[in-house]
């Protein structure tokens, strides 16, 4: 398997083409679209966008014969928008609507409004959790992101709700577990995953007492993503499992 990651400018970073300045919309955990500009001069002059990374991509894949102009929805984001507004439900005028504290997108749950189910009212629903069979001395690994993380953006080392300062190669584990494998607090350990018979490993993670279910682990992204199999998923959502990966800690010395 082959990954390739591209230099791109950040959403910090002014985004010029032409002479004009353009400006990306993003929506928030909150459910509110909203523009977004950097303020940054970009780290080269050579740095695409994401915009036109993906669309150049498209671009060069159909070869120039598809029903979207690529080319053109890379240079102009103002037409992706207009897109976005034509088939997604709740964005209406992004290009107006987004400037300023931007504009919520529906919301029936915050808005209380459960008219569109049976009887009018909300069903509360109670699901499994999935089971995971582990041998002895295998875990459960989710992978999460620090407080000063967006995304796969790393603004900063500290995760100060979690009192890690300076440092993201942490393992957050259960001291009971730490106790029965006969681990210390900062020892250093690697980490290992191996599915379909294909070992990954992940080096260098300081072992941190925490308040977690025994046999699961946490630790930040994408510091862990070569522990993460391409080839399985979630079973409804079709994601990575990203917060399910069965892995086992590798003692060094």
């Amino acid at each position: 398997t082959t990954a390739l990651i591209l230099p791109t400018k950040g959403r910090s970073e002014k985004d010029i083409k032409d002479g004009k300045e353009r400006l990306v919309t993003t929506e928030n955990s909150m459910g509110r679209v909203r523009a977004s500009k950097g303020i940054l001069k970009p780290a080269s002059n050579e740095l695409m966008s994401e915009p036109e990374i993906i669309a150049g991509i498209a671009n060069a894949y159909f070869k120039g014969k598809h029903v979207l102009n690529w080319k053109k929805l890379g240079a102009n984001y103002e037409l992706i928008r207009f897109k976005i507004d034509q088939v997604a439900r709740g964005f209406k005028n992004t290009e107006l609507r987004a400037n300023g504290v931007g504009y919520y997108l529906p919301n029936n749950a915050r808005e209380r409004d459960f008219s569109k189910l049976p009887n009018g009212k909300a069903k509360i629903t109670v699901n499994p959790l999935p089971e995971h069979i582990l041998e002895k001395d295998e875990f459960i690994l989710m992978t999460i992101r620090s407080h000063d993380q967006f995304n796969t953006t790393i603004y900063g080392m500290d995760d100060r709700y979690r009192g890690i300062y300076n440092e993201r190669r942490v393992l957050f584990m259960n001291p009971e577990d730490m106790n029965r494998f006969g681990l210390e607090k900062e020892e250093i350990v690697d980490l290992s995953s191996n599915y379909d018979g294909i070992l990954r490993m992940a080096h260098q993670f300081k072992i941190v007492p925490y308040d977690i279910p025994r046999q699961n682990l946490a630790a930040y992204f994408p510091e862990t993503n070569p522990l993460v199999p391409y080839n399985h998923f979630a079973d409804r959502s079709r994601t990575p499992i990203s917060k399910s990966v069965k892995v086992r800690i590798e003692k060094l010395g």
